[in-house]
């Protein structure tokens, strides 16, 4: 099939999702200006770039005067955000994180997680997770406004502080297979890392 976005798919349910998967899920935490934590998953993530070190996550919501997601507009406002790593063991926590609640709701409460203190930025880090990015805000970009009115904030920070915990290396390298990262397929289906293969670069340019 082809369809332009523009003029609608025809299906049941919107194929564009589950087009480019698997997506990694950005587990952000943040502080409000009034010092209440945040915690919220967002399956449009990802790293953007190693040297210097910067991942970005966005989120959509209804279109109001003012009106943002609670993640962005809390990394905007205070300048800073934690990435925490969505894994097999805490999936139930993360979806349940995921939930409205009223702005002054702490989800970390709402999942029952441990809020671990951050070396650089004030947000609180998930002591379930792995691995946690500690990021400074780099620029918030606002998207083109969807035809409903739905509003999309991209965020881009970079990352100034890492944490691994100790039992997630193996030989010096981080075991991804062993932690299990969960990742989102599109629709409401996710997936998990929990097999792995290596492909070497050439080292010379292939002519056919």
């Amino acid at each position: 099939m082809f369809y332009e976005p523009k003029d609608g798919h025809g299906l049941a349910h919107n194929p564009f999702h589950a087009c480019v998967v698997p997506r990694p899920i950005g587990w952000i935490s943040t502080l409000s200006e009034d010092g209440v934590p945040n915690l919220a998953p967002f399956s449009h993530f990802n790293l953007v770039s190693v040297s210097p070190p910067m991942v970005m996550f966005s989120c959509s919501g209804r279109h109001k005067e003012g009106d943002i997601k609670d993640s962005a507009l809390n990394a905007e406002t205070t300048g800073e955000f934690v990435y925490n790593m969505a894994t097999w063991d805490n999936k139930d926590a993360m979806n349940l994180s995921s939930g409205h609640v009223e702005r002054d709701s702490d989800e970390f409460d709402v999942a029952g997680l441990t809020k671990l203190p951050s070396k650089l930025v004030k947000p609180p880090r998930v002591g379930e997770s792995p691995i946690s990015l500690e990021c400074l805000t780099w620029k918030v970009i606002e998207l083109p406004h969807a035809p409903n009115g739905a509003r999309t904030t991209m965020v881009i920070g970079e990352v100034v502080g890492v944490h691994i915990a100790d039992d997630a290396l193996t030989d010096g390298v981080v075991d991804t297979t062993r932690l299990k990262p969960v990742s989102r397929l599109g629709y409401m289906d996710y997936g998990v890392v929990d097999n792995s293969f290596e492909l070497k670069r050439p080292d010379q340019k292939i002519t056919r």
